[in-house]
Parts: structure tokens; C-alpha cells; sequence
């Protein structure tokens, strides 16, 4: 080989090795956990430029997608040169992946941003799940949020301790389409009358779909009182004791309920589909702002009503979190900080994009921003929701005492 020619091979080769260390170099930067709690914001930004996020949670609110893949992959690629990769996964599914990487010890996961909250978000925290205390490094949190507010510092009864950064505001609701059902409902008494009154015609998620769990607590606040659960120890029998006049209701609706209650919707999808189709006259959401949306786009009837319980609805906090094996810690955390901006969060709140309740305290939102936030509005009184761990103890109740009664 002509003796230059070899010498400038080799010197190529060089080079691309020098090149391959520093980007491995960078690579192992982001994969360490040594020292990104105890970086500055500013450093963060510069070693997350021109990286990947992946970002897991729930994927079926389309809306939700499409104002996700429109805006905020697009604005991320724009404002700081950061990939997003969205993934929608059932966050049992999450939960499951991180439980066995933990177990098998493995350093390297896939997931960098996880939609999150209650009992998910307490099994994530007892298990040692999580990066760390991360919210008080991002500029949105320390300028936005109401640190002092329970609804931000705990998580079902949880508390967050900066592991988690709010994201959205839900609250349950029970849906009705008026032109089939014209009389007034304001309790669980109530509603039984119109699902007698209307056979067939009302149904729920099976648990432990999200909604379906929710419609179930939220029948026992209604029928038990949310002050007498407030306290409940996390013990199966005591619980089965106390919330045994609301298993006694469902029970009761059952023979009424669609399908006379021997099946249920496997996901709040297939109950929105079957409400949308005139299957069922009744259906319900975690998202009561986003009720609008689907009316105009046709999806919902026109007469389609929100119902508030005169004792209150469950209301809660949704959350972001970064798992302790995040490959790109730095990416995540500037993509939290960016879905808590004003902009993101105004944006979220219009219905044509998801109809979100935002968790910005607007007292902090300067009055010449605030015009961008859609009016959102809360159905009647709230009630916050139960300690996480009662959460899995009631669908098992409700599992054996309703879901399998008679068979």
C-alpha cells in the first residue's frame, strides 16, 4: 500500500475513534445517575441537545396524540433540538417492565418519561423505581406551581417529595345523553332509578380499567361517605366492611345493567364506542373538559349532559415521572420542564387539543399570558381521591363480590 495513502487511513481511523469515545463519552454521561440531581438546569439543557426521549403513558385519547405528535415533538426538535419518541403503552405494562428491570438489576431501560400516578406511582416509589428528587431543577415547577397545594405534594394519600411533576388535573364524571334519559340525577339513588328505568342502557369498565375504577369509588363516596374512608386502614376486611353497602348497590343494578350485567366493557374505549353507537345511553370520563370536544366533532350526542353528585366527584392530579434506569435523564427532564410551560399547558386546555385541566397556579401566570388558557371548568364539588393502596384492595372486593356473584 503507497505509504501516504496508509498514513491517512490511519489517521482517519484515529480520528473516528477519538470521535466514537467522545459520543460514547456523552452517551455514558446521560446513562449515569451520579451526578444529575446535583447539575445545574443550564448544564442539563446543553447535554440533552441532540438526544432521544422516550416518553410512555397511556395511548388511547386520540386527541391527546394528535396534540402531542403536532406540537410538542415538533416544538422539542424546534426549541432544543431533542428527538421524541412517544409511546403508548397500559401503564400496568409500564409498571410491569420496570418491576422485572429491577429485578434483573439491568442499568440500561428504554423508558425516559412516564405517565403516571396513584397506586402505580406508590409501587414505583416503594420499589426504588424512580431517579430521584428532580421537580425543584425545573424552571416551570419553581416559577408555575403551587408547592404549598396538596394536590401537587401528594398522590393518592402518596407523598410525591419531588420524585413525580404534575402535568394535568382530572376529575370523574358520569355522562347521560338527555334525549334518552330526561330525568334529573344527583345521586347514586337517583341514578339507579334511571338505570331501572332504562334496562339495558347503563354500564361500566370492568376493573381495573381506570374509569371503571373510578365510577366504583366513586359510588362508594356517594353511598359511605368519603369522611368514613378517609382513615381506613390498608386491610381487606375492614375495608370489605365499611364500603359493603356500596357492593350492595352495584349488586342491586346489576340484573339492569347492559348486557344484564354477566359481562362488562373491557376499557373505557369500548364504553365511549358503544355510548357513541346508542348502545348504552350512559357513559363517563376521567376528562369531564374534553365532554365538548367530542360533541362537536359528532362523536357524542348533541344532548349529551355532564352529571356532578351533589356529595362531590373524584378529582386528581396526573404526573410525570423518570424511572432510576432512564438511558436519557437530561432529554427527560427538558421535556418535563417543557410540558409544564405556559404555552403547553394553555394549549392542553383547549378541547380541540385534549380539554386538560392545567396545573399551573394562574395566580403565578403573568394577566398578559393568560388569555391562552381555554376556560375549564370544575362539575360541582371535589372530593380527593383515596390512599393508593386502598385502590387494588377495592377492586379485589369488588371482583369476588360483584363481578363473580352468581357465577
Amino acid at each position: 500500500m503507497n505509504r501516504k495513502i496508509y498514513i491517512v487511513l490511519l489517521c482517519m481511523m484515529m480520528i473516528s475513534s477519538i470521535v466514537g469515545c467522545s459520543k460514547s463519552q456523552k452517551s455514558n454521561d446521560i446513562n449515569s445517575n451520579t451526578n444529575i440531581l446535583d447539575t445545574s438546569y443550564d448544564e442539563i439543557l446543553k447535554s440533552a441537545k441532540g438526544t432521544t426521549v422516550n416518553f410512555y403513558g397511556y395511548g388511547g385519547n386520540e386527541v391527546m396524540n394528535k396534540w402531542f405528535d403536532t406540537y410538542v415533538i415538533p416544538q422539542m426538535k424546534e426549541k432544543y433540538d431533542i428527538k421524541v419518541k412517544r409511546v403508548g403503552m397500559n401503564i400496568d405494562d409500564i409498571m410491569n417492565k420496570l418491576l422485572s428491570e429491577k429485578q434483573a438489576k439491568s442499568k440500561d431501560g428504554v423508558m425516559d418519561v412516564v405517565w403516571i400516578n396513584g397506586e402505580n406511582f406508590k409501587t414505583a416509589k416503594e420499589n426504588n423505581l424512580l431517579v430521584g428528587a428532580f421537580t425543584e431543577k425545573l424552571p416551570n415547577f419553581n416559577d408555575y406551581i403551587d408547592k404549598d397545594s396538596e394536590t401537587i405534594n401528594t398522590d393518592f394519600g402518596t407523598p410525591v417529595e419531588g420524585l413525580e411533576a404534575p402535568w394535568g388535573k382530572a376529575e370523574f364524571v358520569v355522562i347521560k345523553d338527555t334525549d334518552k334519559v330526561s330525568q334529573n340525577i344527583e345521586d347514586t339513588e337517583t341514578l339507579k332509578e334511571a338505570i331501572i328505568k332504562n334496562p339495558g342502557k347503563f354500564t361500566y369498565p370492568a376493573l381495573p380499567d381506570f374509569e371503571g375504577s373510578a365510577f366504583v369509588r366513586n359510588v362508594i363516596y356517594d353511598i359511605v361517605g368519603y369522611e368514613n374512608l378517609i382513615n381506613l386502614p390498608e386491610n381487606e376486611d375492614e375495608v370489605r366492611k365499611v364500603i359493603q353497602p356500596a357492593m350492595d348497590y352495584l349488586n342491586e343494578i346489576k340484573p339492569y345493567l347492559w348486557n344484564k350485567g354477566e359481562t362488562y366493557p373491557a376499557t373505557i374505549a369500548q364504553l365511549d364506542n358503544m355510548y357513541s353507537d346508542g348502545e348504552v345511553y350512559f357513559t363517563m370520563t376521567y376528562s369531564p373538559n374534553t365532554v365538548k370536544g367530542k360533541i362537536d366533532s359528532n362523536e357524542y350526542s348533541k344532548d349529551t349532559e355532564i352529571i356532578a353528585f351533589d356529595k362531590g366527584n373524584i378529582s386528581n392530579t396526573h404526573f410525570l415521572t423518570i424511572p432510576e434506569n432512564a438511558p436519557n435523564k437530561e432529554g427527560a427532564m427538558v421535556l418535563i420542564n417543557f410540558l409544564m410551560s405556559i404555552d403547553a399547558q394553555a394549549l392542553k386546555t383547549d378541547t380541540a387539543n385534549w380539554g386538560d385541566m392545567t396545573v399551573l397556579d394562574m395566580n403565578k401566570v403573568p394577566n398578559e399570558e393568560k388569555y391562552k388558557f381555554s376556560e375549564t371548568v370544575e362539575f360541582g364539588k371535589t372530593l380527593p381521591e383515596l390512599n393508593a393502596g386502598l385502590v387494588p384492595i377495592i377492586e379485589k372486593i369488588w371482583t369476588e363480590e360483584v363481578l363473580q356473584n352468581g357465577k
